[in-house]
């Protein structure tokens, strides 16, 4: 059997695409290779969200080949449904798979016969080696498989147990697609309509990661507020949370992103009186000028955002906070980027994610005009960071002298010695004077913040103290 590599780029979504190939091929016999130099076949699970995204996986793939001749790649993703020709053009790619047929990935592996080691030495090839896709891998053309992604019923289902908290915090995505069409956005026309996945299956996932051990697992999807409204019966994600809370045994559950109208009283008040939900909320904002929202084809105006950041500040004042920001939105003015600012400024935002502005093939706002040059594109998303570097340091400090409910991480190389990383409830990286085991829940009374990063020390330590005092 063939072994492989994955590697993933771009949101938790695709991740948890990587996650449910990896699944499947291992079900399959398939081997998991350490790296991409030692695998006979690489699975590059692409993002095609901005230019620089798409930019960074061809990258990715010349710099594969170069290393070993020998691995057949296999580009996925995003980007393979968008321009999967642009893709197979390049050497040594021998599937370009788009979303539409994800879930044939694992045959196509199988299917796949290894290639002899090539040495990459320019000036010599073994005898061995002489292969077509070797020697002229320009004249070899890449198969192709992509359909119309909006026949795609589908949601590939598998935690993703990498990423923040390395194996600690598994993601899990219950749904997939997306029914809106900003005018930016490509995402809807390489990944769908909206699904998701059925109720049961998503108890039944959770109740199996609890029963692995995990603590806290973590919901996402594309649109994630819009779950179960194309099953039959409809189902509501609320009524999905209460499910989960009243029928499996996590300890602790956190959403990501979730669009802002989807962020109801009653949603809120369920988060402000259950502390088995994360009080986190993170909302797509994109603009807080109502010019461009609108031509964005943003279904929201300021006034409406800054209700709820309200509301959720009032039943939650410690709750974390977030927002993506798109800068430099053509036709954006100063005036617009200047209301940006102030919107944010005025709220109790934690931290926030700013992206330039990327033009997508396919997307409205491609054609519009008023594209703004680079170098203004970049100077306001230098504001907006400085902006969300002052937001996250203000709450931090306001954390100081409190006791929150941390989870434990896994140590890294870079961690000090000594010292246990950790997560808060509201979504702030902690760091604990003590060497714990990871995936154990502490409480820590936070102490100071010292370089951007918040030190907690454990009640059980800080009793023990005055004790011994």
């Amino acid at each position: 059997m063939s072994t492989f590599f994955i590697q993933q780029f771009g949101c938790r979504a695709t991740q948890a695409d990587g996650a449910a190939i990896e699944r499947q091929l291992r079900e399959q016999g398939c081997s998991l290779a350490p790296d991409s130099s030692s695998a006979d076949v690489v699975v590059l699970n692409t993002c095609t969200v901005t230019a620089a995204a798409d930019a960074q996986a061809r990258d990715a793939i010349r710099k594969i080949h170069a290393a070993n001749p020998a691995t057949r790649i296999l580009v996925t993703g995003c980007y393979a449904q968008r321009a999967p020709e642009e893709i197979a053009a390049l050497a040594g790619v021998s599937f370009v798979v788009g979303n539409s047929h994800k879930p044939q990935i694992p045959s196509l592996v199988r299917s796949l016969e290894p290639l002899p080691s090539v040495s990459a030495t320019p000036d010599f090839l073994p005898v061995g080696s002489l292969h077509r896709n070797v020697l002229a891998p320009e004249e070899a053309s890449a198969r192709i498989l992509t359909g119309d992604i909006f026949e795609l019923t589908d949601v590939l289902v598998a935690p993703v147990l990498g990423g923040e908290g390395n194996h600690t915090r598994p993601t899990l995505k219950i749904q997939d697609g997306c029914n809106s069409r900003c005018s930016f956005c490509v995402i809807p026309f390489v990944r769908g309509k909206s699904r998701s996945l059925l109720p049961q299956m998503v108890l039944s996932e959770v109740q199996r990661l609890a029963d692995s051990g995990f603590r806290e697992i973590v919901l996402s999807g594309i649109n994630l507020g819009t779950y179960g409204r194309d099953l039959t019966p409809r189902v509501e994600f609320l009524h999905l949370l209460r499910r989960i809370q009243d029928e499996t045994s996590v300890e602790r559950l956190r959403i990501s992103s979730i669009e802002p109208l989807d962020v109801t009283q009653d949603l809120i008040d369920f988060f402000a009186s259950n502390d088995r939900i994360a009080p986190h909320f993170h909302m797509p904002l994109q603009s807080a000028s109502d010019r461009i929202l609108a031509a964005m084809h943003r279904w929201y105006r300021a006034e409406h955002y800054a209700r709820r950041v309200e509301l959720i500040h009032e039943r939650l004042p410690n709750a974390a906070i977030g927002a993506d920001l798109i800068t430099g939105f053509p036709g954006e003015t100063d005036a617009d980027h200047a209301a940006t600012l102030d919107f944010i400024a005025a709220r109790p935002f934690t931290y926030l994610h700013v992206f330039s502005y990327s033009q997508r093939p396919g997307t409205k706002a491609a054609s519009l005009t008023g594209q703004l040059p680079g170098h203004i594109i970049k100077n306001r998303a230098r504001d907006l960071r400085s902006l969300a570097d002052s937001k996250s340091i203000t709450f931090r400090r306001a954390q100081i002298g409190r006791t929150l409910r941390v989870l434990t991480l896994r140590r890294n190389s870079s961690d000090e010695p000594g010292s246990t990383p950790a997560l808060s409830e509201n979504y702030l990286q902690m760091r604990l004077p003590v060497t714990l085991p990871p995936n154990q829940f502490v409480d820590a009374t936070v102490t100071h913040l010292e370089n951007k990063h918040l030190l907690a020390t454990p009640v059980e330590s800080l009793t023990l103290s005055v004790r011994g005092a």
